[in-house]
């Protein structure tokens, strides 16, 4: 079995006692093996028979010594040792009788706060007074029982609420009171625990990349190239047809056309051998062909037709070496 020195894990406070009232020394103390307790009063061993009246109790780890009445002749310094196997430990502490009362009066008041839900929280106070005011703790007006949920502890004149786990719920007005048979004394704060909130939705944002910023660009200069294109084509086509109505296209010499010679031998073996007025040939005229208009351009004349597709292609072939200089 291992062993540990004693140590106070809450040591004695200092006491301030009205005449005639009780006080009280308290301290926890932890050790292994448990260690055995001894108080002292200025440095002599203090006990029921050299105190009157006096009440000593070990348990659990708590030394506590008590004066159900003090008078003037109780004051001093009082010690609690405690020692074991592995070593020992001492607190000390002060009595101070006194004849006047003082009411109470808050060093520390209490603070409001603002926590989240599920946080711990913690309320101070210091007090002092003569007699030692008793402190207690209210919600909305109701007092608070120490418990689990909610601790009220003390370490001399500090007083504390500890709330574990803090809900809406918990929230509110705090208050604080401190009463001695000379007065009493208030102090009030407001706990505001605020509850899990939703987190609203993020608004998305369309992100459109370099490249397909620069292709957009470029359908639009080529729509826009195209389409001048073609405004500038049909402009040209309109101008130059009009100059052309102006113009005499040279002149295509007519084919020579041949004409069959009548055989007067053929004509007799037809009718036979009889004498007959020859029937008067009929020409039938054919249709005018539409004269074909000329243009010169750079291979020399050109029928219109051919001259503005030639003139087209060229055209289209500029836009696409523009459009990839655009590029």
């Amino acid at each position: 079995m291992s062993t540990q020195a004693p140590t106070f894990t809450q040591p004695l406070q200092s006491v301030v006692a009205l005449e005639g009232s009780a006080a009280t020394f308290e301290a926890q103390v932890s050790g292994s093996p448990v260690p055995e307790v001894s108080w002292f009063r200025d440095g002599q061993v203090l006990s029921a028979a050299a105190l009157p009246g006096v009440q000593i109790s070990f348990s659990d780890g708590r030394a506590v010594l008590r004066i159900p009445a003090v008078t003037a002749a109780h004051s001093g310094r009082f010690s609690v040792r405690a020692t074991n196997g592995a070593g020992q430990a001492t607190s000390t502490a002060e009595l101070l009788v006194t004849a006047e009362t003082v009411p109470p009066s808050f060093i520390q008041r209490l603070q409001s706060s603002t926590v989240r839900q599920g946080s711990q929280v913690r309320l101070d106070v210091r007090v002092t007074g003569i007699p030692a005011p008793v402190v207690k703790f209210y919600r909305e007006g109701a007092e608070i029982q120490s418990s689990t949920d909610f601790r009220i502890i003390q370490d001399g004149d500090l007083h504390s609420l500890l709330i574990a786990e803090a809900f809406p719920e918990d929230s509110g007005t705090y208050s604080v009171t401190a009463t001695n048979s000379s007065g009493r004394a208030t102090s009030t704060a407001e706990l505001l625990v605020q509850g899990e909130e939703a987190v609203p939705a993020k608004k998305t944002k369309t992100l459109i990349s370099t490249a397909q910023i620069s292709e957009t660009r470029h359908t639009r200069v080529e729509k826009k190239m195209e389409a001048s294109f073609q405004a500038s084509a049909m402009m040209e086509m309109q101008i130059e047809g009009a100059e052309l109505a102006h113009k005499t296209p040279p002149r295509v010499p007519p084919k020579p056309t041949s004409k069959s010679p009548t055989q007067p031998s053929l004509v007799a073996k037809v009718t036979g051998g009889r004498q007959q007025s020859p029937s008067p040939v009929r020409h039938v005229k054919a249709p005018t062909p539409t004269p074909v208009r000329w243009v010169e351009s750079g291979r020399g004349y050109l029928p219109v037709r051919s001259f503005y597709m030639e003139r087209s292609q060229r055209m289209i072939t500029d836009r696409d070496l523009l459009i990839r200089c655009a590029r």
